[in-house]
């Protein structure tokens, strides 16, 4: 019973401490410099009534560009390089839920993400694109995993 609890126990690890080195990226609106750490306890871009636990990044720079384009506020859209100060998991929000695997690199981390740089070019959606994605969400039934 022992050695089963203990393949248990690393097989969660392996599953929550994903094995992707980077580098990460974190989308916004708001205005941040090399040296500020993002931490969860925000409103969620998603549903304004729920406050999230985590703070939410992707391994590719454009699914950051999609996050900062679909974030709250009038600000102008931020793509930083981040990195993580502690563990992480995969986003269960959008892995294996929504997309098997995890093949928008999308993770999560309750500890706080260091911002080290800007990334000023990605691929901006349309405003066309952009509305599509926002009627999509709007439609979303689903639950956030928090």
């Amino acid at each position: 019973m022992n050695n089963a609890k203990r393949y248990h126990e690393l097989a969660l690890a392996s599953v929550s401490q994903p094995s992707d080195k980077g580098p990460f990226y974190h989308g916004t609106k708001a205005d941040l410099k090399a040296g500020d750490l993002l931490t969860g306890g925000r409103t969620s871009n998603y549903q304004s009534e729920l406050v999230m636990n985590h703070i939410y990044f992707t391994a590719l720079v454009n699914g950051a560009g999609l996050a900062a384009a679909l974030a709250k506020g009038d600000g102008t859209e931020h793509v930083y390089i981040v990195e993580p100060s502690g563990r992480f998991e995969d986003d269960p929000n959008v892995t294996n839920k929504k997309f098997p695997g995890n093949p928008t690199r999308s993770y999560r981390t309750s500890e706080p993400l260091k911002i080290v740089g800007e990334i000023r070019d990605w691929q901006r959606l349309t405003p066309e694109q952009l509305q599509q994605w926002r009627e999509k969400l709007a439609n979303n039934k689903g639950e956030i995993i928090n």
